[in-house]
C-alpha cells in the first residue's frame, strides 16, 4: 500500500492542512514584518540609538524594555520558565505603557494584548493592537 501523508484524507482533505499551515507562516511572517517597522520607527523617533534591533527577535524584546526606561539586561529573564515569563510580560506591558505615553497617546493602549487571553477575542485584539502601535508609530500627535 502506497502511504502519502497528503492523502491522508482522500484528496481533497489532505491539502488543507497543508494550506492552514502556508496561510499561518504568511500571516505570522506579515505581522512579524509590520510589528518590525513599526517598532523600528517608534525607536527612530524616540532618538533610540540602535532602531535596527527592532528586526531581531530577543533583541527587540530589550529594545521595548529600553524604550520603556527599564534595563535592557532584564530581558535575561526569558530564561527562567514561568516566573520569568510572567516579569517580562509584566514589565513589557508597563514598558509599552511607557512608549505609548512618551508617542503622546494613552498608555491604557499596552493593555489591549491581555485581551488575547479572552476566546474568540484573540485576533481582534491582535488587530486592534497593531492598529494603536500603527498610530504610535506613524501618527505624530
Amino acid at each position: 500500500m502506497d502511504y502519502n501523508i497528503f492523502n491522508t484524507f482522500g484528496n481533497e482533505w489532505g491539502a488543507l492542512p497543508v494550506a492552514m499551515l502556508v496561510l499561518f507562516f504568511i500571516l505570522a511572517l506579515g505581522f512579524y514584518v509590520y510589528f518590525a517597522l513599526a517598532f523600528m520607527t517608534i525607536a527612530k523617533k524616540l532618538k533610540y540609538k540602535y532602531p535596527w534591533l527592532a528586526w531581531i527577535p530577543i533583541a527587540n524584546g530589550a529594545m521595548i524594555l529600553q524604550l520603556g526606561n527599564f534595563h535592557w539586561a532584564l530581558i535575561f529573564l526569558v530564561l527562567i520558565p514561568f516566573a520569568g515569563w510572567a516579569a517580562i510580560w509584566v514589565l513589557t506591558i508597563i514598558a509599552l505603557w511607557r512608549i505609548f505615553e512618551k508617542r503622546k497617546y494613552p498608555g491604557a493602549l499596552s493593555l489591549i494584548p491581555i485581551a488575547g487571553f479572552i476566546p474568540f477575542v484573540s485576533w481582534i485584539a491582535t488587530i486592534a493592537y497593531a492598529i494603536a502601535v500603527g498610530f504610535a508609530a506613524w501618527k505624530d500627535k
